[in-house]
């Protein structure tokens, strides 16, 4: 492993800077608004639900979310229809958004 140096670092530092102030807060915060928004949207949606766990992965942003569901209404449906279901839930909110990732379940009785 090279020696860390101003000079190596100074790239990295400028990416740093060049982030919107609210990306780089997520590391302060327990859930983004809109982490909380999303989250509420699934949970009015997927009323069954057991699970539903909303992450912002683009550091705060709100440019790209993981979503993982666990619910009773995905049951006897392929994956892609699961994900389709969530696509539809979230339609208005996808509009804004550059990426998504979608993790669908049922629970195991």
């Amino acid at each position: 492993m090279a020696a860390w140096s101003p000079a190596a670092a100074a790239p990295l530092l400028r990416r740093i800077r060049a982030l919107p102030l609210r990306c780089t807060q997520r590391m302060f915060a327990s859930q983004t608004d809109g982490e909380l928004k999303v989250t509420q949207i699934l949970k009015e949606s997927f009323p069954r639900a057991t699970t539903i766990k909303v992450t912002d992965i683009s550091g705060g942003c709100g440019a790209m979310y993981e979503i993982q569901i666990e619910s009773e209404e995905f049951k006897e449906k392929r994956t892609v229809q699961q994900h389709q279901m969530v696509n539809q839930a979230l339609k208005e909110e996808i509009k804004g958004m550059h990426g998504l990732r979608i993790f669908t379940s049922v629970p195991k009785h």
